[in-house]
């Protein structure tokens, strides 16, 4: 029996799911991008918070070249197709869902990985990694968001020398760009990434709208920011974690959140 291309656990509130192709350093195909996709849309009904990472020791290496020779058969080819079919999906659903997502980072992120990686709410990286939109160097444009993401994540033009000429971006480098939240040891990175999601699986309700405003912040002028804030303020303070929260405020003692 062949192993799963993306493996998912579940456990104290927390969805791991892991691209796990190590050989290829999980360069990605249209089927495992369809799994990904897959086990998100589970993660979102039944998690508290997600990791997203890779198995071994990369995160993602890009496209599997295997669809590449599918489409160099074809006297027409449409790149585009698997975008719409599952990688664009899988960035949005990344995006959309309440649950914080962490992407855990170590070695190589290339490509399409770029984006998913880079849809984290946090983005905690090893000290191996490095970013590599590497699609100038195979004729090709940046894709699962990399040109919004990496753009309004480091600025328009450093994202611009990055994607023209295809440089490596180091982890060090992304932490002072402000593209990543956090570096660790290689070592480290399991135990901090899973610490952090407990954390953020025992959280209040809140925490999911706090996650949509933060990315409607990302387009929106302050007025329409200052709405959508106090809309949110109206349905936090109607959950029972607000009551709980405040109480144990009062109380001197550690608040027992249950997502309600």
């Amino acid at each position: 029996m062949s192993e799963p291309l993306v493996t998912y656990a579940l456990a104290e509130g927390v969805a791991r799911i892991a691209l796990n192709d190590p050989k290829r350093l999980n360069a990605i195909s249209e089927e495992m991008g369809g799994a990904l996709l897959s086990c998100l849309r589970r993660a979102a009904g039944e998690a508290r918070a997600v990791i997203v990472t890779g198995e071994g020791k990369a995160f993602c290496s890009g496209a599997n070249l295997d669809d590449a020779v599918e489409l160099l058969k074809d006297p027409e080819p449409d790149g585009g197709g698997q975008l719409e079919r599952v990688f664009n999906p899988a960035v949005l659903a990344m995006r959309d869902m309440d649950q914080p997502v962490i992407t855990a980072i170590r070695g190589v992120t290339a490509g399409v990985g770029c984006g998913i990686a880079m849809a984290g709410d946090l983005i905690v990286c090893s000290d191996t990694a490095f970013f590599f939109h590497a699609f100038s160097k195979v004729g090709l444009v940046p894709d699962g968001g990399s040109s919004w993401l990496l753009s309004r994540a480091i600025g328009r033009v450093r994202a611009m020398r990055l994607m023209l000429l295809g440089e490596r971006l180091d982890a060090q480098q992304a932490l002072e760009w402000g593209l990543v939240s956090q570096v660790v040891p290689d070592a480290e990175l399991d135990g901090t990434v899973m610490d952090l999601a407990k954390a953020l699986a025992k959280g209040p309700k809140s925490l999911a709208t706090i996650k949509h405003l933060a990315w409607q912040g990302l387009e929106s002028d302050l007025e329409t920011a200052l709405a959508a804030e106090r809309i949110g303020q109206g349905q936090a303070t109607r959950t029972r974690d607000f009551r709980e929260g405040t109480q144990a405020f009062f109380d001197r003692r550690a608040p027992r959140f249950t997502g309600s």
